[in-house]
C-alpha cells in the first residue's frame, strides 16, 4: 500500500502558520475567536471558522471593515494591528515573541507564546541531543532516565548520586552561580533547546512531503505535450530549486547551531551561554519565516495529491502553477529579508 500523505495538523499555538487572535487584544469581539493564517499564497487572511463539512470561512483583512461596519473615514485599531500581524512571515511562538516586540503589537499574555505540553513531550528525542553532552558531564555513565526536560531538571534539583552532586558543584563553579540556581539557569536556557527541538523536527516531518512534491515534477517534464511549455519547465526547476536550497539551507544552520551547543558544554561559563543562546534567538524569525511557508505549501500539496496515483500529470502542472509556484519567492527570499 502506498503511504499517504496528510496535512500536517497542529494546535494552534504548535502551529507555524496559525495565529489564534485569542492572544492579541482587539475591540471587536467576533474577532476573539478567530485566527490569522497564512493562506497558500502566503498572505494573511482571517480564518472566522473552520469546520470538517462546511470547510474554511476566510476573509481578507482589508474585507473586515465592511464586514463588522467599521466607520470608513477613520481607521479602526483592529485593522492597525492586524495590518502589522499580517507582515509577520511566520505564527511559530519562536518567531512571534522576537516579531511581536518588535512590531510594538501588544500580548494579551506573552506567557501564552509556549509549545503546548503534548508538543513538549513529543520533542523530546531531539531535546535528549542537546542535553546528552550535559548528562554525560554531570552522571558520567550511572544509569538514569530521562523522558523529558522536566526529569532533566528534576534530576539537578536533587542529585541522589555522591559523583554527581560533586561533579555539579564544579558546574556551579564554573558557571559561578549557587549550586541550587544551576536548576533555574538550565531552564532559562531549556527553551532555546526546545526551540532548536521545534524547528529540527518540523523540517524532518516534511521531508517526505518534499520528495513527494519533487517526484511529481518528473511526470510533467516528460509529458509529450507539457514539455514544450517553456514557462512551465522553467517554474519545475524553481520549485525544485527552492525545496532543495531552503531546506538544505535549514539543515546547515541547525547543523551549526547543534555543533556549537556541543562544544559549549565543554567551556561552561554564563558568558558562553548566552553567546550560544543570542547566536540560536538571532535565526527564529529567519527560519521560522522559510519553515512556515515551506509547510503550508506541502500541506497544500498533501491535501490536493494525498498519494502518487491520485491525478495526472496535466492536473498536477495547473496545480502547481496556480498554487505552489504563487508567493514561493517569498520563501525564497526570506534569507535575504530576515537574515541579520
Amino acid at each position: 500500500m502506498e503511504d499517504e500523505l496528510e496535512p500536517i495538523i497542529d494546535s494552534d499555538m504548535d502551529s507555524m502558520f496559525v495565529l489564534p487572535l485569542s492572544i492579541i487584544p482587539l475591540e471587536t469581539p467576533a474577532l476573539q475567536s478567530a485566527k490569522l493564517i497564512k493562506n497558500v499564497r502566503l498572505r494573511s487572511v482571517v480564518e472566522i471558522f473552520a469546520d470538517a463539512q462546511t470547510g474554511s470561512g476566510q476573509v481578507d483583512i482589508e474585507s473586515l471593515a465592511k464586514m463588522f461596519n467599521w466607520p470608513p473615514d477613520e481607521l479602526h485599531p483592529d485593522l492597525a494591528v492586524l495590518r502589522r500581524l499580517a507582515l509577520l512571515p511566520s505564527y511559530d511562538v519562536y518567531s512571534l515573541r522576537i516579531s511581536l516586540r518588535e512590531h510594538g503589537i501588544a500580548v494579551n499574555d506573552y506567557s501564552a507564546l509556549k509549545l503546548s505540553p503534548d508538543k513538549a513531550r513529543e520533542l523530546t528525542k531531539y531535546m535528549v541531543m542537546f542535553t546528552r553532552p550535559l548528562m554525560k558531564l554531570i552522571y558520567a555513565d550511572e544509569a538514569v532516565n530521562i523522558e523529558s526536560y522536566d526529569d532533566l531538571l528534576k534530576l539537578f534539583r536533587d542529585p541522589d548520586i555522591k559523583k554527581a552532586r560533586q561533579r555539579l558543584e564544579q558546574m556551579a563553579q564554573s558557571l559561578n552561580i549557587d549550586i541550587f540556581d544551576v536548576p533555574r539557569f538550565l531552564e532559562d536556557y531549556g527553551d532555546t533547546f526546545l526551540s532548536l527541538s521545534y524547528f529540527r523536527h518540523c523540517l524532518d516531518r516534511l521531508e517526505p512531503y518534499f520528495t513527494a512534491c519533487v517526484q511529481s515534477l518528473d511526470p510533467i517534464r516528460r509529458h509529450f505535450q507539457l514539455k514544450q511549455d517553456v514557462n512551465l519547465m522553467r517554474s519545475c526547476d524553481q520549485i525544485e530549486e527552492v525545496i532543495n536550497s531552503i531546506s538544505a539551507s535549514i539543515t546547515g544552520r541547525l547543523e551549526v547551531f547543534e555543533r556549537r551547543t556541543s562544544e559549549m558544554w565543554a567551556n561552561i561559563s554564563q558568558e558562553e551561554f548566552r553567546t550560544v543562546k543570542t547566536m540560536i534567538e538571532r535565526y527564529h524569525v529567519t527560519i521560522g519565516a522559510a519553515l512556515c511557508g515551506l509547510t503550508v505549501k506541502m500541506n497544500s500539496f498533501a491535501r490536493m495529491f494525498p498519494r502518487p496515483t491520485v491525478g495526472g500529470p496535466v492536473k498536477r502542472a495547473d496545480f502547481l502553477m496556480a498554487e505552489i509556484l504563487q508567493g514561493i519567492e517569498l520563501i525564497r527570499d526570506t534569507e535575504k529579508r530576515y537574515a541579520v
